[in-house]
């Protein structure tokens, strides 16, 4: 207990705690977002090592999602309600226990109960990491820290592909879990120290219908969302999940006006909406990275089936996309300072727009510098734009609605992971099976073939007809051709609305001076 106060007067005597603690909650975040994508390159070796069917593999990635979606508006609620700081050392500790079980997991069964367990965990580290921010960083501060967070979590996107390509290569699998131990200790000990607790000086209520009809709407959502990009927009099963999830978020929020104007306690103050920086800010935080996402579905296909290099290699070539997406994360609250946060935002998504129309002029011999290029500049606008709208979004949170107002930010930005590869990648299946020519296969070989490239290759290995595995790759490139024009699209529709929703020229002050209750 002493050590502890001698840090962190230690720290605050030198005016570097709050920066030291960015760099805790930035090391916890990382590890959550590891996860989501280490598992991408180890799902084949977890097949032979616990016996998992196709349908397990699924639910190892789908159910930590989900769960991930369902918790990040609960946690809000939880670190308002009992305290900002211990809810995130105690999903610290969550995490850490559901990763070394993981690591033991003796069965699929075993396997997915952890992974749920880290989903909930997941989830409560980075709602209470963001609302972190609000609390340890002031209006002029606020946005450089918020830059730093953006770039240490883009840092998981190639380095999980990578780092797990090379620990299946060298070590056992487990140690892709039990790596998330000391991480956990670490952000444990630093978070301890290092961060102030605080909590709302009004204890909101429970709402257990609220809680209930977001995680309903947000799982169902998410699940539709996951299906369509796997069965395609017209598939019953997903359109059912999404109409569901439309209909259950919509009646949460009909439930959340009327508690407010009953006067209860909503889980979600409407109040928190009627700031328009908060609303478009969180808004074009989900859809700012849509464009990003596609790229993880497609460029790893392409640079295995079309360049012909394996698993590592095509994590070492997404290492331009990081270095775009951190090159463009850093200097965000110097441009919001300097030309304010709606041009810096319009900037971002133009970026991203001209790099995703570079990208649609990929052909199957392209260079590895053009790919890198265009990869760069694309992400590059994604991490000015993403660390900008969330700086505006936080920078309107007062501490007192840090929780709830930081969990509604990443249930926007959760969502729109899942809905940018169902629609990219719906893009990239329809293009290429609308150029594929399947004349004289035996049916089974045509539905291999259409499943995507690597179906494609598989069968062009054992057909002897000249120039099908060339047709095969061009009709995928052509697909992902298109996926780059319909992510420019997106990115000018967010440059539009930047334009139309945000507000003036300089990133909004906070809403009301109210302060949260620290302990």
């Amino acid at each position: 207990m002493k050590v502890t106060f001698y840090l962190e007067s230690l720290m605050f005597s030198f005016g570097a705690a709050r920066w030291w603690a960015l760099g805790a909650v930035s090391l916890n975040v990382l590890a959550v977002s590891l996860d989501g994508t280490v598992l991408s390159v180890a799902l084949p070796t977890l097949a032979r090592s616990l016996h998992a069917t196709e349908s397990d593999l699924e639910w190892f990635s789908a159910g930590y999602l989900l769960v991930l979606a369902a918790a990040v508006l609960p946690a809000g609620l939880i670190g308002d309600r009992f305290g900002r700081k211990a809810t995130m050392l105690v999903s610290l500790g969550l995490f850490g226990i559901g990763s070394a079980w993981c690591a033991y997991a003796p069965s699929p069964g075993w396997f997915l109960a952890a992974r749920l367990l880290m989903g909930v965990a997941g989830a409560g580290i980075t709602v209470m990491a963001l609302s972190a921010l609000t609390v340890l960083f002031g209006e002029s501060e606020r946005a450089r820290a918020v830059g730093i967070y953006q770039a240490a979590n883009f840092l998981a996107l190639p380095l999980g592909p990578i780092l797990g390509g090379w620990m299946l290569s060298h070590l056992w699998w487990g140690w892709m879990f039990l790596l998330n131990v000391p991480i956990v200790l670490a952000g444990l000990v630093v978070g301890a120290a290092l961060v102030p607790e605080s909590k709302a000086s009004r204890r909101p209520g429970l709402d257990p219908v609220g809680v209930t009809a977001s995680a309903v709407g947000l799982v169902a959502l998410t699940y539709g969302l996951i299906e369509a990009g796997q069965r395609g927009w017209t598939d019953a099963i997903a359109g059912s999940a999404m109409a569901a999830g439309v209909l259950a978020l919509a009646g949460f929020f009909g439930w959340e006006r009327y508690l407010a104007r009953s006067g209860g306690q909503p889980m979600i103050d409407p109040e928190l909406f009627r700031s328009r920086a908060f609303t478009a800010g969180a808004t074009l935080g989900g859809l700012v990275g849509m464009g990003m996402v596609g790229l993880l579905f497609t460029m790893p296909q392409y640079f295995q089936a079309v360049a012909g290099t394996d698993a590592l290699g095509s994590g070492l070539r997404l290492l331009p996309l990081v270095g775009g997406l951190i090159a463009g994360a850093l200097p965000a609250a110097w441009c919001t300072r300097t030309i304010g946060a709606k041009v810096t935002v319009v900037l971002g998504f133009g970026l991203t727009a001209v790099g995703a129309g570079l990208g649609a002029t990929t052909g199957t011999g392209s260079g590895t510098g053009f790919v890198a290029a265009w990869m760069a500049i694309m992400c590059a606008g994604t991490g000015l734009a993403l660390s900008a709208v969330t700086s505006v979004a936080v920078g309107t949170l007062t501490a007192e609605r840090s929780g709830i107002g930081s969990a509604v930010v990443q249930a926007f930005q959760k969502t729109s992971a899942p809905l940018g590869t169902a629609i990219l990648g719906s893009v990239v299946a329809a293009d290429y099976r609308g150029r594929l020519d399947l004349t004289g296969l035996p049916p089974a070989a045509a539905d291999t073939v259409r499943s995507g490239v690597h179906g494609g290759l598989e069968v062009a290995r054992r057909t002897p007809s000249p120039g099908f595995a060339a047709m095969v790759q061009d009709a995928f490139v052509h697909g992902v051709d298109m996926s780059m024009l319909v992510a420019a699209g997106i990115a000018v529709a967010g440059a539009v609305a930047a334009q139309v929703f945000l507000p003036g020229a300089r990133a909004p002050e906070p809403a009301a001076p109210q302060e949260s209750h620290a302990v």
